[in-house]
């Protein structure tokens, strides 16, 4: 399953790598890319995965989670 993270505060390339580790963290996860051109972090899980467990990661790095799609 591929979600698409809209991400608000992200500003260089150490935002991005805080990002991407973080949602590596989160249960399911498979794999993440994250474009910080675009302020956006596609997710790859391998099993459901929450809104709620992805926003929490995108804020424990210090960012706001804007939208999901």
């Amino acid at each position: 399953m591929k979600q698409v993270l809209h991400i608000d505060g992200m500003s260089c390339n150490h935002c991005a790598m805080s990002v991407k580790n973080s949602l590596e963290k989160v249960a399911g996860v498979a794999s993440v890319e994250v474009d910080l051109k675009q302020s956006i972090a596609e997710v790859e899980s391998r099993s459901a995965v929450s809104e709620v467990q992805l926003s929490s990661a995108v804020e424990s790095a210090g960012y706001k989670l804007a939208s999901i799609r």
